[in-house]
Order: structure tokens, then sequence, then C-alpha cells
């Protein structure tokens, strides 16, 4: 299975979610069920977009794809498209939590609010299922795709899971307590719930958007620029290059590689073919041959060429 028909599954069934999520929040008056299908659908609609680019990704690098109008203006490729989605998805999953968190303490300042706790753990019970043979379903998928955006959607859904279990209990709790001496705390269950959701949910994108910010700013991966060195210094050793030169970024799934090998000045003429030889011995040693690696090699005397 495609990464795109993961990610196509995951859309159909969170937007099922999401819905489920907004009537049963209505209808039993959770404000912690309505926010929990909001959720779902700002995750959803982040969910397509990502499901866009990583079809563009797919048809530009994709062995004799037919060059668009589109494609043609975008030579470098898509991959600066991912960290961008990834980043906004996990601001807007952040900035969703902050307002609920806000509106959660404001109805416990105001003394909470009513609950039909029998259709919320219905609703709990249902999304829990739902949600764990998601996560399953996409973290199996993600064995062989390794996908930076079935990863992301695969935690998702077990975050969903986790935190709608934490639900659960409270509604649970809730029910339980009716009728008895304890009855007083019922208003303040939900408004507390949502609030003890909203502080786990906050921090969880930071990861993500930690590292989309430095795919966007070109942050040299220190573990892919010691292993380009490596290459490139035993090249250079066996070869008699003077020097060489390596600019390294990751920009989503792409990898991003620029080697510059000074060559001594005055060396006899070698066929073009040679000089390819060593590119292929070059890009053999780096690894990772693959459509999402961008890699230039270039040959030169003159170190200004090179920085």
């Amino acid at each position: 299975m495609s990464e795109q028909s993961v990610l196509r599954i995951s859309i159909a069934v969170t937007l099922v979610l999401a819905a489920l999520g907004i009537v049963f929040g209505l209808l039993s008056g959770s404000y912690a069920i309505v926010f929990d299908g909001v959720y779902a659908l700002t995750d959803a609609s982040m969910t397509v977009l990502a499901l866009l680019v990583a079809n563009l990704i797919a048809t530009a690098s994709a062995p004799g794809a037919v060059a668009t109008r589109f494609t043609a203006q975008f030579t470098m490729g898509f991959w600066h498209l991912e960290p961008m989605v990834l980043g906004l998805n996990g601001i807007m999953l952040m900035g969703a939590s902050i307002y609920a968190l806000i509106n959660a303490i404001g109805s416990l300042m105001s003394g909470g609010r009513a609950l039909d706790f029998d259709q919320a753990i219905l609703y709990a019970v249902v999304t829990v299922a739902i949600a764990l043979a998601m996560a399953l379903f996409a973290s199996r998928a993600n064995r062989s795709i390794k996908s930076d955006f079935l990863a992301l959607d695969a935690k998702a859904w077990l975050m969903s899971a986790a935190l709608t279990a934490a639900l659960l209990v409270a509604f649970v709790a809730g029910a339980l307590v009716q009728g008895t001496r304890l009855a007083w705390i019922s208003p303040y269950i939900d408004p507390a719930a949502l609030a003890a959701v909203c502080l786990v949910l906050i921090p969880l994108p930071f990861g993500t958007v930690k590292r989309a910010l430095a795919d966007i700013l070109l942050v040299t991966p220190p573990a892919l620029k010691q292993h380009v060195d490596a290459v490139a210094r035993a090249v250079m050793a066996r070869h008699g290059f003077v020097s060489f030169r390596a600019y390294v970024a990751r920009v989503g799934r792409g990898r991003q590689i620029e080697l510059y090998f000074i060559v001594p000045g005055g060396w006899p003429p070698k066929p073009l073919e040679a000089w390819d030889k060593i590119r292929d011995e070059i890009g053999a040693a780096i690894g990772d041959d693959n459509p999402d690696r961008w890699l230039t090699i270039v040959f030169t005397t003159d170190p200004e060429w090179a920085d």
C-alpha cells in the first residue's frame, strides 16, 4: 500500500470521527468531546494538505515523470513543502489546544457545565477503539514506506486514543458519583478533563515543529554531514585531490548534498567518462541512491568555485 492510500484512509476515518465528536459533544453537552471533534477536523485538513504534497513529491520524483507546466516551475522539486506542512500542522494543533485550555479554565471558574455521561461514554469507547486500530494500521504500513507524514499520522492516532481514553475514565468516574455525596463535582468533570487533555496536547507537536523549522532554515544534519565528510576525505586521499567543500541540508524527506573537490592545477586531461566514474564511486559510498537524494559533485582547480 502506498503512502497516499494510507493517508486517504486516515482522512476518511478522521472526518467520520470529527463529525461524531461534534454531534455527540453537542448532544451530551461536553465541550471536551466537541474539542476532540474540532481537533480531529483540524488534523484531517492538514492531512489533506500532506496528501497533496506527498502526491507532488511522488510525481516529481518518479522516473520518467511527465513534466507538466506546474512541475516545470519547481525544477528543484517539492521537498521544501513537506516541512512547511508539518510545521503548520503542529502550530495549528498547538493553537487549537491553547484556545480550548483557555475556554476550559473559564468554564471551571464559572461553575462548570451539566453533562450526559451515557452519551459521552459511548462516544469515548467507539473513538478509542477506532483510533487504536488506525494507529496500528498506519504504523504497520509505515514499516516499509518510511514516511514522516505517516509517522506523524500514526503518532496522532495514538495520541487521540490515549487522550480519549483519559476522557473515558473521567466520564465513567462522573457517572459513578451520580446520586452520591460527590455529585457536586459532576459539572466540573468535563472542563477539568478538557483542561488536562489540552495540557498534554500543547507540547506534543513541539518536536515536529522544531524539526520542520530546522528543515526550512536548511540546518545541516550533523550525522549526514559527518558521513559525507568521511566519504569526501577518503576520495580526496585516494585520488590525490587538494581539498574539498561539502554542503549538506535536509529538506523534508529530501537530502541535498553538494561536493566540490579542488584538483591540483596542471594535471593531464582525463576523459569525461573518467570523472563520471569517480562521481559514481562517490555516490555509491554516500548511499541512499533514491529519488529523494539530490547529489551534485564538482571538480575544479579554482577554490573560489567551491566557496
